[in-house]
């Protein structure tokens, strides 16, 4: 790629977006490289949210709590996604040197600047903090809505796990069917799995190709599923529900021992 491909989204990510564009390309391209991998998937290695029963059973205080009723908390757990990736960005930073760094530093602070300074003039301060908090939570929101149903709920895989590159892009990832206004919605990423087998692919040639690799995968025998909008939200909410099951069953035991003394 050219550099002024990477200026432009340097720029896009730091300064319009504030959040760090070098800690998205690491985390995305770990990410690709090992959908839903126990321990390597950033995606699935989280504070806020457990994939496993593992990690559900090695939450403690407040995250426990919160992995118990997961899926009853994860629309408004979503929020939060955008404060998050806001730290996670800052924190990658302050922990990894990069040759530019301190560009990146220098635009998250210039887009907390114009963002408040400009909205404080416009509006007033108070004004202005409400219409910061509600577009970050629900900017933060509206990815969550994009990005959850693609894997989560699917296979996951370990160092173990004997699977090909087609396999392995294919059976972590859940499609969501092709209608024009979800095309829109969701940036193109509703198909999931090309996105995933061919990811410099332009977005106006991704449903072509999705025709072609749903159709090489049925006469493999290689699943390849692919669900309605609400579907992918009932199977994601189903899963997280299932992961806290254990910790629910611990509660429960809990109190029949209280009961009975």
């Amino acid at each position: 790629r050219d550099g002024s491909v990477f200026a432009r989204d340097w720029k896009t990510g730091d300064l319009l977006l504030g959040m760090s564009y070098a800690w998205w390309v690491d985390k995305h391209t770990r990410h690709h490289l090992n959908p839903n991998h126990v321990d390597i998937d950033p995606d699935i290695n989280t504070p806020a949210i457990a994939y496993s029963y593992a990690q559900a059973l090695e939450r403690r205080g407040l995250r426990r709590m919160i992995a118990r009723r997961q899926a009853y908390l994860f629309f408004p757990l979503i929020l939060l996604l955008a404060w998050s990736m806001h730290l996670s960005g800052l924190a990658f930073l302050v922990r990894n040197r990069s040759r530019l760094r301190r560009t990146e530093f220098t635009l998250l602070a210039l887009h907390v600047v114009l963002c408040a300074g400009l909205l404080g003039y416009l509006l007033g301060p108070w004004s202005a903090l409400l219409v910061i908090v509600i577009y970050k939570c629900f900017g933060g929101a509206y990815l969550a809505l994009v990005f959850a149903p693609n894997h989560k709920g699917m296979l996951q895989v370990d160092d173990a796990s004997e699977l090909d590159f087609l396999q392995k892009q294919v059976l972590t990832s859940r499609n969501v069917r092709s209608h024009p206004l979800t095309d829109v919605l969701y940036g193109a990423l509703n198909y999931q799995i090309e996105h995933h087998l061919f990811m410099t692919m332009p977005r106006n040639r991704v449903r072509e190709a999705h025709f072609i690799v749903r159709e090489f995968c049925h006469e493999r025998g290689i699943p390849y599923h692919e669900v309605s909008v609400f579907q992918s939200y009932r199977e994601l909410l189903g899963f997280l529900h299932e992961v806290g099951t254990p910790l629910r069953a611990d509660g429960r035991r809990a109190q029949a021992g209280q009961d009975l003394r």
